[in-house]
């Protein structure tokens, strides 16, 4: 179970300039411990950025494969209806440069990839058939797409599961710097309190 960081309660809420300039050698350890406190935190906050983005990516990946394994179903049953798809073309910087479409009539073993999936596919190079210079694939040809589907959902919940490792790491580093500095904020005060009491 992970712990949230916060940035305003507790221990978090002092920083290295509340502290302010100081000669005390246990004071300016205290501003080295909250320091890389504060970095540890931001690592932390940026492997959960990557990790809301790959989890918006899963469910993607997870619409496309089920669309995948459905439209094998289609092709291998024959198509209730013709199909009509229509695709864009894109230059190298990704804009639209055009469009075509790509028809599988009633009856068809065969049918089309959506745009979105082509899209998506070509942008992380997965694999699928073209060997028809079309994306119209029949019931073996959906089984090479699904393939790289799977594939890729793995990919990205095994990322998903090291950034999480990551995240504990960091999290375990701030809360270590976090109490080191207080011990020594802590051992300051006493010195400061038996010097004042002329102890």
């Amino acid at each position: 179970m992970t712990e949230a960081i916060s940035s305003n309660s507790g221990p978090s809420s002092i920083t290295s300039a509340t502290l302010g300039p100081s000669s005390s050698l246990q004071l300016m350890f205290a501003k080295l411990q909250l320091e890389l406190a504060e970095t540890a935190k931001t690592q932390a906050m940026d492997r959960m950025d990557s990790i809301a983005k790959s989890q918006e990516e899963q469910k993607l990946v997870s619409q496309l494969l089920n669309e995948a394994r459905q439209s094998k179903a289609d092709a291998k049953n024959g198509n209730d209806s013709a199909i009509t798809t229509t695709y864009n073309t894109y230059d190298k910087d990704g804009n639209v440069t055009g469009s075509y479409t790509e028809t599988a009539p009633e009856g068809a073993k065969y049918n089309p990839m959506s745009p979105e999936m082509v899209k998506y596919m070509d942008e992380h190079n997965l694999a699928y058939d073209n060997t028809g210079k079309d994306h119209m694939h029949n019931e073996e040809e959906w089984d090479v797409a699904i393939t790289a589907l799977e594939s890729r959902l793995e990919e990205l919940g095994t990322d998903t599961q090291q950034q999480m490792v990551y995240i504990q790491d960091y999290m375990g580093q701030y809360n270590s710097y976090l109490q080191g500095a207080n011990t020594q904020i802590s051992n300051s005060n006493q010195t400061l309190t038996s010097l004042a009491r002329g102890q």
